[in-house]
């Protein structure tokens, strides 16, 4: 069986990848540019871009199960999505497991929906990698400013969303399963610093900033209103399932989900100079 990875350097997709070839599975990873992927020598690195199915003709060939990411080079919807699932079909893909990026399906889960596809989503509530953002502040000055400080994040490890397509796409009794992933626990923003503080073992100062503060900010780096409404909105009015734990990756994997502080642990190279 060959399995097809597609975002394989992403922040999901490659450990997918070094998980599969550690389970002895045949690992195809595709990539807009292979030699700069830094991908195991084990994988089947080949070129691609999901935005351009006529690029994916190699990459699909004798592929029996795929890992699907829904979105392009640009972060935005795949309008191709019809192509690129008619393209899995007739090369013969039987599951696919599809990571979600919205809480909205966009057309790569509508395409997948109406194929014949063995179909799984996997719908994490948010990277714990996102907290990245503040590496710069906190190598350079030891300081995180950030504002909705009461609002939990139910933060899932990037590995995690990993084991559990691995599960997926190498066992049965997934189809048709919308799995939510997130981390064991819930954590504000203070609490996530507090962690980082702790891993790192130096102190790190929080700065609170106001709503209107964080605003300014986005409309500084060129977000829309659109955009600026809708962060806003998922601060002040988050669904329950953003800061709910639940139990989905140890039901799936049978291994619990990794903390934040493990997280922080494995990367604290990024936070430190």
């Amino acid at each position: 069986m060959t399995i097809l990875i597609t975002g394989a350097t992403g922040n999901v997709g490659r450990p997918l990848v070094e998980q599969l070839l550690s389970a002895g599975h045949r690992v195809r990873a595709l990539t807009r540019n292979p030699p700069h992927a830094n991908l195991p020598a084990e994988a089947e690195v080949v070129a691609g871009d999901l935005g351009d199915v006529s690029t994916l003709a190699e990459a699909f060939a004798g592929v029996t199960a795929l890992h699907l990411i829904g979105f392009g080079s640009d972060y935005e919807p795949l309008t191709n999505a019809p192509d690129i699932v008619d393209l899995a079909v007739s090369a013969g893909v039987q599951k696919a497991t599809i990571l979600r990026g919205d809480v909205e399906k966009g057309p790569v889960e509508v395409a997948v929906e109406a194929s014949p596809l063995e179909w799984t989503f996997l719908s994490p509530v948010e990277f714990m990698a996102n907290t990245l953002e503040w590496a710069e502040t906190i190598k350079a000055e030891g300081v995180v400013r950030e504002g909705f400080v009461t609002m939990r994040s139910a933060m899932v490890h990037e590995a995690d969303i990993a084991s559990v397509a691995a599960a997926v796409l190498t066992s049965d009794g997934h189809a048709k399963q919308d799995y939510f992933l997130t981390g064991p626990e819930a954590l504000t923003p203070p609490e996530k610093v507090r962690t980082i503080s702790e891993g790192l073992g130096r102190d790190i100062a929080f700065v609170e900033l106001t709503e209107e503060e964080v605003v300014a900010s986005w409309r500084a780096a060129g977000f829309s209103d659109t955009d600026v409404e809708y962060f806003r909105m998922v601060r002040t009015n988050p669904p329950e399932a953003a800061y709910t734990p639940l139990p989905t990756v140890e039901q799936v994997t049978g291994v619990p989900a990794r903390t934040y502080a493990q997280w922080v642990k494995e990367n604290a190279a990024s936070f430190t100079r």
